[in-house]
């Protein structure tokens, strides 16, 4: 299963919203076949694993044990059935990490096999299947996407100095990192202010990938048109009160200005099948997401050799549960979570 951890992150970035998933076939203690699930839309994990399997090897397969990181669907989606496949192969045991919450799914796999006879044995590694597709069962089971806050801050605790020009704070190897970050994510969200005083691209420039959705709130669509994020290379949303006809690959959301608009946004991303959203800033914005408790896991990089005095506050993270920390460098990049998986 552990095997089937690793296959499944190397899908990390291009199967949502599907979920990532790994499959590995076993005989006699030894791995005949393995796979993945590659690019969306494409073979599932099993179907990849079990067109693994040698030709001298294929005479094995009816005697086999399939250990899988999701429980394999029951139904008719981009792809056939994979449950039916399993059946039609005649594989025997069947080895689940965890159940899949879609409600296409949830049960209907492992009920499937079980009725024709093979052996199911569900959630061994859960916690760290589960833990591997938090986007995927956040997005199914709370309605929302899976929200990463993330700034960087100097070492007395500020993300911006008091005078207009930028302030570099993370160095170039954790610059390189966050962009790797947003290549594995499936949108990124920054606040008015952000796009007027940093003109950020938020782009993968730095890192292999894909780009992530660009969301933006512009309220009263104030936002000059030179500005990076509204230069229509990458999709963009803009959630605005005023009403805006799509221009491109510019799409606008208006919102209801008489509601919390934070609820409203996640709203709008849960009906595009958005799973995650980055939120990079600014301080205000990512400490509204806090207030509200609409955050699953933070990432703080902070510079240890830079200290700005007077500035801009970092935001206040609250009930936040250490998840990790390494040290880039200078920069001290810290892991925090909400609440445990």
């Amino acid at each position: 299963m552990q095997r089937c951890l690793e296959l499944a992150a190397m899908g990390a970035g291009t199967v949502a919203p599907n979920p990532m998933v790994g499959a590995v076939l076993v005989y006699d203690d030894r791995i005949i076949g393995e796979g993945y699930h590659r690019q969306y839309g494409e073979a599932h994990a099993e179907v990849n694993c079990i067109n693994s399997v040698t030709e001298e090897n294929t005479q094995h397969i009816a005697e086999s044990t399939l250990y899988v990181s999701l429980e394999p669907c029951a139904h008719f989606g981009k792809t056939p059935p994979c449950a039916e496949l399993i059946i039609e192969k005649k594989i025997p045991g069947v080895v689940i990490g965890c159940k899949d919450s879609f409600a296409a799914v949830n049960g209907k796999g492992i009920e499937m096999l079980k009725a024709a006879g093979v052996h199911v044995i569900v959630a061994v590694l859960e916690k760290e299947c589960m833990a591997l597709n938090k986007r995927f069962f956040t997005f199914h089971q709370q309605r929302r996407p899976y929200i990463i806050l993330k700034w960087a801050q100097s070492n007395d605790r500020k993300i911006a100095g008091a005078h207009p020009s930028r302030v570099l704070i993370s160095n170039e190897f954790t610059n390189r990192l966050v962009h790797k970050w947003r290549s594995e994510e499936a949108s990124i969200l920054v606040g008015t202010n952000t796009a007027l005083q940093d003109d950020p691209a938020l782009t993968t420039r730095l890192w292999p990938g894909k780009n992530p959705v660009r969301l933006v709130i512009d309220k009263e669509l104030k936002l000059p048109a030179h500005l990076k994020i509204l230069d229509g290379t990458v999709k963009t949303i803009v959630f605005s009160y005023k009403k805006q006809e799509d221009k491109g690959l510019l799409h606008y959301q208006q919102l209801d200005a008489a509601k919390n608009i934070l609820p409203q946004m996640l709203s709008a991303l849960h009906a595009q099948h958005i799973q995650g959203v980055m939120v990079e800033g600014g301080s205000s914005l990512l400490q509204s997401f806090i207030d509200e408790d609409l955050w699953d896991e933070a990432r703080v990089i902070t510079n240890s050799t830079l200290n700005i005095g007077k500035g801009l506050a970092a935001p206040v993270l609250k009930n936040g549960i250490p998840a990790g920390e390494e040290m880039i460098d200078n920069d001290v990049v810290s892991f925090w979570m909400r609440h445990k998986i």
